[in-house]
């Protein structure tokens, strides 16, 4: 049984004990955390929402919240000595346990 879900703007396919990064959420580690926005869910016959599937919920335990690898930006323009310019990047994240998957 798996699902798709909606989280931060992208979707994930996602299944019952599978552990899945998303954008950062607000919620504490060691607790639940529910997904409504369900946009399909299949086991033995699949359902598609328009948009969503109704009353259909994944249940997750939050694991923790973290910082992904540093990405280095470096800007220029050619030809222009002064327009130099380093920059970096590092996206949080929260990591999440799938509980359950409900129809």
């Amino acid at each position: 049984m798996y699902a798709i879900i909606e989280t931060g703007g992208k979707q994930l396919k996602v299944e019952k004990d599978q552990t899945i990064y998303v954008e950062k959420l607000n919620a504490e580690p060691d607790t639940e955390y529910v997904f409504d926005k369900v946009v399909l869910v299949s086991d033995a016959a699949t359902k598609i929402g328009t948009p969503y599937v109704d009353g259909a919920k994944v249940t997750c335990k939050v694991i923790k919240h973290g910082k992904e690898k540093k990405i280095h930006i470096f800007k220029y323009k050619q030809k222009k000595g002064s327009t130099r310019r380093r920059q970096g990047h590092r996206q949080p994240y929260t990591a999440l346990t799938v509980v359950s998957i409900e129809a």
